[in-house]
C-alpha cells in the first residue's frame, strides 16, 4: 500500500475504473452473445437484437474500454454473419 496521498488515492481511483469498465466490458460481451443466439436461432427480432449489439460496441469504443479498431472488427463479423443469414 502507497504512503503518498496521491498515490492512495490513485490506488482508489483505479479500482473504481477497473470495475466500471469491467461492467462495460461483460455488457459487451452479453450483447454480443445475444445478437450470435438470436442469429442461430434465426428469431423475428433479431435485427433489433443485432443494432442494440452494434450500439453497445460503438459506446463501449467511445468511452475507451476497446480500441476503435477492435469496435470496428467486432462491428464487421457481426454485420456480416446476420447478412449471410438474412441471405
Amino acid at each position: 500500500m502507497p504512503n503518498i496521498k496521491s498515490a492512495k488515492k490513485r490506488v482508489l481511483v483505479s479500482k473504481a475504473n477497473y470495475e466500471r469498465n469491467k461492467a462495460y466490458r461483460s455488457a459487451l460481451r452479453t450483447a454480443i452473445k445475444k445478437a450470435d443466439a438470436a442469429m442461430d436461432a434465426k428469431s423475428e427480432d433479431m435485427a433489433a437484437v443485432v443494432n442494440a449489439a452494434v450500439k453497445n460496441i460503438d459506446q463501449a469504443a467511445s468511452k475507451g474500454i476497446i480500441h476503435k479498431n477492435n469496435a470496428a472488427r467486432k462491428k464487421s463479423a457481426l454485420v456480416t454473419r446476420f447478412n449471410k443469414v438474412n441471405a
